[in-house]
């Protein structure tokens, strides 16, 4: 079983939420040395010394966008956790071509790199959107899925493992709607919904990471693991955070932004026999792999994964609210 003792290890994206939070767990497992590859200098200022300075954890600023600095970082890496992304709806919608070049370009520069340097295995942070995509992010992450599991058929991989792993919302992640429905709260402003009907799957920072170290231990390369999760009624959670601050819920429907699909999916039709129900975890194996399943039924969405009672919508936030205060910055 591999362990991540005396590995090198390279995040990509490594300041946001994620990068945080796996640096943490890294840190704590007993890794060589953590590198963090992101574009902000300002947030590798606050995280080296949120770590204290940790001389294992070293920084590098640059873009997946650039092969070269890509490949400079890549040298004597073992593992890589590919995070990097253009990942809010709107902001893709208004510039995909900008999407294009980090979350397709930039993701390919990563396989190059990590083929060429030999790198044990390549983890790639998906989401739903990418099932059945109607906006641009979820299509370039569609295609970077594609990318992924085809490269481990690549005739230049010796023997470089790359999977996918794929969730929804990551409750106090930043720019999720916790924090910001909790600063609407706290302002004593009204919370906007685009529509009372949407649904969303949550997870919290922990079990995000624990999919990560989950499909690092058990990808032979090519499958795509999937946490199941509970879904949620936007409209029910906004309830249940105005109960939890004391205050009267004032909601207003705004309507759907451009490319906001109603309901989120997870596992899709067309990848249902290839699905292994592995307890806690779904494993979507590669297109290439003959043996089939047909262990779920039906397409993983969030409409049937919905929970509506207030004690598990809270214990789920406390969950997360737990997990978040670990890599607080």
């Amino acid at each position: 079983m591999m362990t991540f003792k005396n590995k090198t290890i390279l995040v990509t994206g490594g300041t946001g939420s994620f990068g945080n939070y796996i640096a943490k767990r890294l840190l704590d497992s007993g890794v060589k040395e953590v590198r963090i590859l992101s574009r902000d200098e300002k947030k590798q200022y606050d995280m080296r010394i949120h770590y204290n300075y940790d001389e294992r954890l070293k920084f590098f600023v640059g873009d997946i966008r650039d092969f070269d600095r890509v490949n400079m970082v890549m040298k004597g890496v073992d593992l890589v956790y590919q995070a990097a992304a253009l990942k809010q709806v709107p902001s893709c919608e208004s510039a995909p071509f900008e999407a294009v070049k980090t979350n397709v370009i930039g993701v390919e520069n990563v396989i190059r790199s990590s083929i060429l340097n030999k790198v044990e295995k390549v983890i790639c942070v998906s989401t739903d959107k990418a099932v059945k995509p109607v906006n641009v992010m979820g299509m370039t992450k569609a295609i970077q899925e594609r990318l992924i599991i085809n490269a481990n058929q690549d005739p230049d991989n010796e023997n470089t493992k790359l999977c996918v792993v794929r969730y929804g919302n990551v409750l106090l992640s930043r720019g999720s709607v916790v924090p910001y429905f909790r600063k609407l709260l706290a302002e004593g402003k009204e919370l906007t919904i685009t529509d009372y009907e949407m649904t969303r799957f949550l997870l919290s920072l922990d079990d995000a990471i624990d999919l990560v170290v989950y499909a690092t231990i058990h990808g032979e390369g090519g499958e795509t693991f999937v946490k199941k999760a509970p879904a949620v009624k936007i409209l029910r959670l906004a309830e249940i955070l105005s109960e939890n601050e004391g205050k009267e819920l004032k909601v207003r429907e705004i309507g759907k932004f451009p490319g906001e699909k109603l309901h989120e999916i997870l596992i899709t039709e067309e990848e249902l026999d290839r699905t292994r129900d592995e307890g806690n975890y779904f494993k979507v194996n590669p297109w290439w792999i003959r043996t089939r399943f047909n262990e779920l039924k039906e397409e993983y969405a969030s409409d049937s994964e919905i929970i509506s009672e207030g004690a598990a919508i809270r214990a789920l936030l406390d969950h997360a609210d737990v997990s978040a205060k670990k890599v607080m910055i």
